[in-house]
């Protein structure tokens, strides 16, 4: 299957930056009405390491370990179902995609800078093989019935970042003052706005606001892959909908242009969402590249 591919505005970048110029943070919290959480998150680092075997030199640990970062992960999953059923569709999807992410797609981080289609064609694969992996644990675990999620995936392979997308939790970019929605929601709102028959201003007060029309482990699955060229300074947010149900746009890019800190406005927007009802789960997790020399 291949993915829709989007290109987002591309900004000029140089060298990679390094851990130390990498400011993020991410969170989840029950919010104020859910009984249980049924979001998760990861954040992590993909690294090249060099593991000696065998040798015959007497000093190794002179030896350079090499641990270069070769991609950056950041990945949100809101589940859907029963307590149970949405947390453990949500936890899966995420172990699957680390899973082929790590294992499967290391021989494309080296690759042609210019060739996006491995990149774009493997981030399509992952979803599917979580669709499946989803799907079939439900099928052998019969209390987990129904169970599926939205899945929300950064790849960052530094100037490039490709953003997955499948349901209604979003991936949002900060460049200079102007704040865009990467993500498109995977929603029947949605489709009912792009096919006219309603207006986006009707949108959040209809019943279909939060009725996912893709989903992995639903009844349709249409993975969409959008390629960002990052910037130093570029902010990336990705959230699961508790955080956009109560917190407008304008807001958020507010937050985010007066950040000091990832871990500041993770903790800001969060607040926000409580203070302005808290009525799900809210996943909220902020990145981006700081330079911290003039090299």
């Amino acid at each position: 299957m291949e993915a829709p591919v989007n290109v987002a505005i591309s900004a000029p970048a140089d060298r990679k930056p390094r851990d130390d110029e990498i400011d993020v943070h991410g969170l989840t919290h029950t919010g104020s009405v859910r009984p249980a959480n049924q979001d998760h998150f990861l954040v992590c680092s993909l690294r090249k390491k060099m593991d000696i075997h065998l040798t015959s030199l007497p000093d190794i640990e002179k030896l350079p370990l090499l641990a270069e970062r070769l991609a950056f992960l950041a990945m949100v999953a809101d589940g859907v179902g029963g307590r149970a059923a949405g947390e453990a569709a949500s936890r899966l999807a995420l172990e699957v995609i680390t899973r082929y992410v790590t294992h499967g797609m290391r021989c494309y981080y080296t690759a042609d800078a210019q060739d996006d289609r491995a990149f774009l064609d493997a981030l399509t694969e992952a979803a599917m093989q979580c669709h499946a992996s989803v799907i079939d644990q439900a099928e052998r675990q019969p209390e987990l019935h129904g169970m599926a999620t939205t899945l929300t995936v950064y790849l960052g392979v530094w100037p490039r970042a490709y953003l997955l997308q499948v349901g209604d939790s979003r991936g949002y970019l900060l460049r200079g003052d102007d704040l865009t929605q990467i993500s498109r929601d995977q929603t029947m709102a949605q489709e009912l706005i792009d096919a006219g028959v309603i207006a986006r201003a009707e949108a959040s007060r209809t019943r279909w606001a939060h009725t996912l029309s893709s989903a992995i482990g639903g009844s349709q699955t249409a993975p969409v892959v959008t390629r960002i060229d990052m910037a130093w300074g570029n902010v990336v947010l990705l959230c699961s909908d508790g955080l956009t149900k109560h917190v407008p746009d304008e807001r958020i890019r507010e937050r985010l242009r007066t950040m000091t800190s990832a871990r500041q406005a993770c903790s800001d927007l969060l607040q926000d969402a409580l203070d302005g009802g808290g009525s799900d789960n809210i996943t909220i997790i902020v990145g981006r590249p700081m330079r911290q020399d003039a090299a």
